[in-house]
């Protein structure tokens, strides 16, 4: 070990010098003692590792201030929330990945407002006694729906899964071949099934299937008629499907209940807003149905939630499924939920009033006007290296609702200047994007990076163009 280097270990300061100086009551003050002891310690220890394998270090490097400096910028990234809002302009207004629908202020305000202490989730204020959770949303959601009753559980597939597991537990459910779908996350309704120890009963084929497929598949075995709204693809030309009316009379006639997963799901007609046709809970019970289950977090535009409708006796053999507890609602989802409800009793205000609604809806004309708005700041920030440009784009509304369907919109696109190594800059461009305070989530595409308006409300446009001056691209 050389003079220098002994002089420079000799040099760092202890962990006790360092937490008594008042940088490091700072950092107490705003991280925990625990942590900023944890911190300084690792950052001497990587000191004197350096200094071993005689790494360039200097004096500057075990100076206590500049010590204290990296302890502060280790603790604001070990110590920052992993998840973060994000600026969603992919272009995909329900994108999975970026937590599907956006929570209308009130329902945000009621998730507050249960969240901050007691309150009566499982206790009826009435009898002093122990309720049931569900009791918050049943009638609101039957009444909406036009059901005999309802229950609710954390999302779709657990209602999928929990339909299948209490009704028909090792006995066949006959499903058609061109519905076996595979929803994100390699979730595939075969496997769902066999979870739940349903035993699949294929019919037809990819394209076609027929009335007369599903009743030579009817035999002492089945206990269910399934159908399964394909929302996440579509099959087009040489296709046939039975319909929902002539299923659920098969069904019934054959004593078998007559069972719709709508998957995205919705409790309104979405053509009043301007937008493709997507089938309804109560379209679904109306063709006869015994129970419909949807997503509450899609189209319907609120928390993650799955719900079950139909049949009281069918809704209540499921309520008494001891898998319903493993998959049941908090409190956050319930009093999220039931606020969308009570803006559901409004339909004439949905779209101003259920962000998704509001989004999916949006005309191109107002698009067009943020765009105007944000180009001037956004074309500052990106400086001579990068150029704008306006175009037009198609939205795709996203979590597999109408896959086929696209909203013209407005991206804002930015291309490097230079011609060599433009999937690179590209990708630096993408990285620093997602590196501002507040993430902004676009996509390449065409040689661009592409920023889609549709997502990007005139209330949010001062938080995008004020964080812009951090861009910092590498």
């Amino acid at each position: 070990m050389t003079d220098s280097t002994s002089s420079l270990l000799s040099s760092i300061p202890s962990v006790d010098k360092l937490l008594r100086t008042a940088d490091a009551e700072t950092l107490i003050n705003a991280f925990g003692r625990q942590p900023v002891i944890n911190a300084v310690r690792d950052d001497l220890a990587a000191l004197r590792q350096a200094l071993a394998k005689k790494e360039d270090v200097d004096a500057n490097d075990i100076a206590g201030p500049n010590i204290l400096a990296r302890v502060a910028a280790r603790l604001e990234t070990d110590l920052s929330p992993s998840l973060k809002p994000v600026f969603n302009l992919t272009g995909t207004v329900l994108h999975t990945n970026l937590g599907r629908a956006p929570l209308p202020e009130e329902a945000i305000d009621a998730i507050a407002a249960v969240s901050r202490g007691a309150c009566n989730l499982e206790y009826n204020l009435a009898t002093g006694k122990r309720g049931d959770r569900d009791v918050h949303l049943e009638d609101k959601l039957a009444q909406l729906i036009g059901a005999e009753a309802v229950t609710i559980v954390n999302n779709n597939a657990a209602a999928v899964l929990l339909m299948l597991n209490a009704l028909a537990l090792r006995k066949e459910v006959i499903v058609s071949r061109g519905e076996l779908i595979e929803i994100g996350g390699a979730f595939r309704i075969p496997d769902i099934m066999s979870r739940a120890g349903a035993k699949l009963r294929e019919v037809g084929t990819t394209n076609r299937t027929h009335p007369k497929d599903f009743e030579e598949a009817i035999s002492a075995k089945t206990v269910m008629v399934m159908k399964i709204h394909t929302s996440n693809y579509e099959v087009q030309g040489f296709t046939a499907a039975v319909s929902d009316q002539d299923l659920a009379a098969l069904a019934h006639n054959n004593d078998l209940p007559f069972v719709i997963d709508l998957g995205s799901g919705t409790m309104t007609d979405l053509r009043r807003f301007g937008l493709p046709h997507e089938p309804t809970a109560q379209e679904a019970l109306a063709s006869g149905a015994d129970l419909v289950s949807f997503s509450g977090d899609k189209l319907l535009g609120g928390p993650q939630a799955g719900i079950i409708a139909g049949r009281a006796d069918l809704i209540a053999k499921i309520k008494k499924n001891p898998m319903k507890r493993a998959m049941r609602c908090d409190k956050m989802t319930i009093a999220a939920l039931e606020t969308i409800l009570r803006l559901y009793a409004d339909p004439d205000r949905l779209a101003e009033r259920i962000p998704t609604l509001r989004l999916l809806a949006r005309k191109q004309d107002d698009i067009q006007a943020t765009a105007a708005r944000i180009s001037s700041p956004l074309d500052t920030a990106l400086g001579d290296q990068h150029t704008i440009y306006q175009e037009q784009c198609q939205s795709q509304i996203g979590s597999g609702s109408l896959p086929a369907e696209r909203l013209d919109s407005i991206a804002l696109v930015i291309r490097p200047t230079a011609t060599k190594g433009v999937g690179t800059a590209l990708k630096r461009l993408a990285t620093a994007f997602r590196s501002l305070p507040m993430p902004v989530i676009g996509r390449i595409q065409d040689d661009g990076f592409w920023l889609d308006l549709r997502c990007l409300e005139a209330e949010n446009e001062d938080a995008f163009t004020s964080q812009l001056t951090e861009l910092k691209i590498k």
